[in-house]
């Protein structure tokens, strides 16, 4: 029997409402709305606009709805590690933006009493200073945490106004740096170091879980007549995407690439060795339990800063032209470390990577193309260098590495991928995240029935990639 579900699919830079049409043998997907994901700066402070986030979802849905009035659920997925608190069901503020700079004391505070290795060696999550736990570390020395009394991470937030149920969806749990990722349970020692009170965070559940239906007060906005379950997905967006590759994880890598490039493998169970720690390496949890090894690539983050900067100066830019040309050059263009901090931050990309090559003695990027070739050759560096760790660090023989999300449009990059890592790349889906979203409603509904394979195996019955060769 074919069911329909709304995915709300948000990633750093733009939101998506996307109605899927599942079956044992049907995998559809429609956007409903589309809609920016910009950051807002007041008084120094970075933040993100929610409630332009929220009315998107509402438009989307209530769009969807109008096509299929017989919709049986929708869940949510976003980026990691950011949060909003709450007290007595209201949102305090506008969560803070990762980007935000904020957290050089908290660091400082939390490593006073766990080094990062005994960070590592409890929840597998690489060291970063936009993770979590030294964010909320930097709101309980500002006393903010003393005021809310519930946390929400991003996707449970619009779960909550969906349902008026709060949780802790184990996917996204597993960004923040405070859940153990041996016992799949929030870290009593860890939560104490950053000084946050137990209560403050909803109790954990698994991808697949019914959280109840749509509150009352939204169903009236969207004008849905019949009964909508609110369902947790893999809410962290990279969760929900590697539900959508259809891999076979045991020779393969992936790589979901949007705002940030998450490269890694996907096993039964964590790696945190000191050389997956030294190495920049994150253990995230996946749907029905996997671990995601993975590396945090910077992304087409900076090329889409570096497009910005020019636009800004007045240029007109074609992102497809943009590429072509980039593709056209045939100098050697420096490789730069894209993972250098410098890069984090909102702001003149162009410049940093002049200076990066400048510093090193290195003939920078002439012109705009060179410039756009240098990033993308650094980008697919990057994760070459990146999946070759994880398959040596997690003992799987990489063969295939796929790409998904909006990185797999760029075929400069998946070609150069390919090229520097020497193994053949399978590019798409494009909107893997919300497919995955739509994979584990639709069991979770009855719709479909199956492991994680059998989902991937309707992937890949309905969609077919775009295949790279190594030259």
């Amino acid at each position: 029997m074919v069911g329909h579900v709304v995915a709300l699919d948000c990633g750093a830079t733009s939101g998506r409402v996307i109605l899927g049409e599942v079956g044992p043998n049907q995998l559809r997907t429609a956007t409903h709305a589309r809609f920016a994901n910009r950051p807002v700066s007041v008084r120094g402070r970075l933040h993100w606009d929610v409630l332009s986030l929220w009315q998107g979802a509402l438009d989307g849905l209530t769009s969807a709805i109008r096509e299929v009035p017989t919709i049986s659920s929708i869940a949510t997925d976003t980026w990691g590690v950011d949060y909003g608190l709450l007290r007595d069901g209201q949102l305090l503020g506008n969560p803070r933006h990762y980007r935000d700079e904020r957290t050089g004391a908290a660091i400082e505070h939390v490593e006073s009493m766990s080094s990062q290795a005994e960070q590592y060696a409890a929840t597998g999550i690489q060291f970063m200073p936009i993770n979590t736990i030294y964010q909320l570390a930097a709101d309980a020395a500002e006393n903010r945490l003393g005021l809310a009394d519930t946390v929400l991470l991003m996707p449970d937030l619009f779960t909550y106004w969906l349902s008026g149920t709060s949780i802790a969806e184990t996917t996204m749990a597993s960004t923040t740096g405070l859940l153990d990722v041996h016992t799949r349970q929030w870290s009593d020692s860890l939560l104490d170091v950053a000084g946050v009170r137990r209560e403050l965070l909803p109790e954990l559940v698994i991808p697949g879980t019914r959280v109840g239906e749509l509150d009352t007060d939204v169903a009236t906005q969207v004008r849905a007549e019949s009964p909508i379950e609110v369902v947790a997905v893999g809410s962290h967006d990279t969760a929900s995407a590697v539900t959508a590759i259809p891999m076979q994880p045991e020779t393969a890598a992936f790589i979901s690439c949007g705002t940030w490039g998450l490269a890694g493998v996907e096993l039964e169970s964590p790696v945190v060795t000191e050389a997956a720690r030294t190495g920049g390496f994150t253990n995230e949890v996946g749907v029905d339990g996997r671990i995601l090894l993975m590396r945090n690539v910077m992304g087409l983050w900076i090329l889409s800063e570096a497009v910005r900067q020019w636009e800004r100066d007045g240029e007109a830019i074609s992102l497809p032209e943009l590429i072509e040309a980039a593709s056209a050059v045939s100098d050697a263009m420096p490789v730069v470390d894209v993972d250098d901090p410098r890069f984090l931050a909102p702001g003149n990309m162009p410049r940093r990577i002049t200076a990066w090559c400048t510093e090193r003695g290195i003939r920078p990027p002439g012109n705009r193309a060179e410039m756009a070739r240098c990033i993308i050759e650094s980008l697919a560096q990057a994760f070459a260098d990146a999946v070759l760790s994880a398959g040596s660090l997690g003992d799987v023989p990489v063969k295939t590495i796929h790409i998904v999300g909006g990185g797999s449009l760029n075929r400069l990059l998946c070609q150069r991928t390919a090229d520097r890592a020497g193994i053949p790349v399978l590019a798409g889906p494009v909107e893997a995240t919300a497919l995955g979203s739509v994979l584990v409603q639709a069991r979770a509904m009855g719709h479909i029935s199956g492991s994680l394979d059998a989902l991937r195996d309707l992937v890949r019955r309905t969609h077919h990639p775009v295949s790279y060769t190594p030259r």
